[in-house]
This record gives structure tokens, C-alpha cells and sequence, in this order.
């Protein structure tokens, strides 16, 4: 066997051998027993490749540690769906690389067999994703453009943050509520309880951060990098918008293999033409009723 040849079978070898032993930790951790035996089933399917390979290579090798904990890292913070995804995601040659050098089976088995099993898993997060978008994304719009209206109306910290907490616990409860009579209504198959509880919690958490800057910048300081203290928290909420925007929309790219520009570009624009409109709402009533 050439050197070359030795080596993309050596590299595939190692990649089979640490998605067996991800897979294998990934399905311990599992408390449903399909899920479990889902990814049981595809850890022997990648346990039996790297035998295969080994066969041929006449060598034995180790799982790579570092991108084992990786995953089990992310499958803690983001679950098991997008960890699978990910490493998934990252080998999108992998099945030409096998035909490439003459093993079809297992080209085949990588493209069709484990795609198959990895859509039969079923995660509770990613079942009420929708409510989590929902609550997200309405806490943003709103938020954002009610910040940005209030900032330039009222131009104090305190009363600013003080409308927006106000404001935004009592829409997550709103939202919340609507949730629940929604899914009741719709008679979705997912709980309607937990949908509430994933619209309300997570448009409580965004409100939380978006309000943060109000309630961190000093109101009695002298302003930063020439602005005023108001005007640099509002700029701090935008940035923290981006930031979940991003965050949110790299995780269902992955989970739902979209493009991340396209929705995070949509969402950016939306976010931004709502703050826009409340900026100028907020001058002018600032303007006409006297507040400066």
C-alpha cells in the first residue's frame, strides 16, 4: 500500500474511532431508551467502519480525545441534536473520500443508513424550538424598538430600564399565556404547558439581556467615547441583540441545515427597521411633549 493511500485510510480510521466513542458517551447520556438505542446503533456502525479500516491499515488507533469532549461539551450546553450536527456537518466529504478510494459500502452507509438513523432521534428541545423562536424573537423586536423609542424620549437610565423591565416581564407573561390558549386551540401535539413555559422563559431571558446595559452603565457618569450614558446602553442592547441574533441563528442553521446569512440577515433588518421607526416615534413624542 502506498504512503498516501496509508494515510487518508489512517485519517478516516481515526475520524470512525472517535465518532464511535462520541456516540457511545452521547447515547449514555441518554434517559429515552430510542434515543438511546438509536445512538447505541450508530456507534457500532462507526465501531464496525474503524475495524473494517483497521484491517486494511494493520493499525490500531485512538479516538481523538480533544474532539470528544468537544462534543459532549456541546451536547450538555446545546444538546445532543446540534452536537450531532455539527460533527456531522464538518464531514461533508467524507463519503467521497471513501469512494475515492474504492469503499463504496461504506460511502454508502455514511450517506444513507446513518442520515436515516441521526432523523429518527427525537430531542425535547428541538420539539418546542418554535416556542423558543417565538418568544426570542417577538422579546427582540419589541424590546429593541421599545428601548430605542424610550432612550431618546425619556434620555435617563433609570426610568428607561424601570419601563423596560416593566414592559417586558409582563409581555413574557402575555406570551406566555398566549402560547398555552394557542397550542390548547391548535391541539399541537407537544405539550402546551411546556410551550408556554419555552416562550415565556425565553422571552424573559433576551429581556434581561437586553436590558442589562441600562442597569450596568453608571446613570451619574460622564458618558463614554463622547456619547452620552443613554445613548452608549442603547448601543450596548443593539450589540447584545446581534450577538443572540447570531447565536441563535448559527444554532437552528446547524440544527435545521439552513443557511445562517439568509436568517440572520432577515432578522437583522427586521430589528433594525422596528428601532428605526421607534427611534423617530420616540423623538417626536420626546419633542412634543417636552421631555428633553
Amino acid at each position: 500500500m502506498d504512503k498516501i493511500r496509508l494515510e487518508r485510510l489512517l485519517a478516516l480510521q481515526k475520524m470512525e474511532a472517535t465518532e464511535a466513542e462520541v456516540y457511545r458517551r452521547l447515547a449514555m447520556m441518554q434517559s429515552d431508551p430510542v434515543n438511546k438505542a438509536i445512538l447505541e446503533g450508530i456507534a457500532l456502525e462507526e465501531e464496525r467502519h474503524e475495524v473494517f479500516i483497521s484491517e486494511m491499515t494493520g493499525r490500531v488507533v485512538s479516538p481523538n480525545r480533544f474532539q470528544v469532549m468537544k462534543q459532549i461539551i456541546l451536547a450538555r450546553i446545546f444538546g445532543f441534536t446540534f452536537s450531532i450536527m455539527m460533527m456531522e456537518s464538518t464531514e461533508n466529504n467524507i463519503a467521497s473520500e471513501y469512494r475515492d478510494l474504492g469503499l463504496d459500502d461504506i460511502a454508502e452507509e455514511e450517506e444513507v443508513h446513518e442520515e436515516n438513523m441521526i432523523s429518527m432521534l427525537d430531542e425535547e428541545r428541538i420539539r418546542y424550538s418554535g416556542s423558543i423562536v417565538l418568544g426570542m424573537s417577538d422579546a427582540l423586536i419589541e424590546l429593541t424598538g421599545a428601548l430605542a423609542g424610550l432612550t431618546f424620549a425619556l434620555k435617563d437610565l433609570n426610568l428607561v430600564a424601570l419601563a423596560g423591565l416593566v414592559t417586558g416581564i409582563a409581555a413574557a407573561f402575555s406570551m406566555g399565556a398566549s402560547e398555552y390558549l394557542s397550542s390548547r386551540a391548535e391541539k399541537r401535539e407537544v405539550s402546551a404547558l411546556k410551550s408556554a413555559f419555552f416562550t415565556w422563559i425565553s422571552y424573559l431571558v433576551t429581556v434581561i439581556l437586553l436590558i442589562s446595559p441600562y442597569l450596568i452603565i453608571n446613570a451619574e457618569g460622564s458618558g463614554h467615547f463622547g456619547l452620552e450614558n443613554h445613548v452608549v446602553a442603547l448601543i450596548g442592547t443593539f450589540i447584545i441583540g446581534l450577538v443572540i441574533v447570531g447565536v441563535f441563528n448559527f444554532y437552528t442553521s446547524v440544527v435545521e441545515r439552513v443557511s445562517f446569512s439568509a436568517r440572520f440577515m432577515e432578522m437583522v433588518g427586521i430589528l433594525g427597521t422596528v428601532s428605526l421607526i421607534s427611534y423617530v416615534i420616540g423623538v417626536a413624542l420626546g419633542a412634543t411633549l417636552g421631555v428633553s
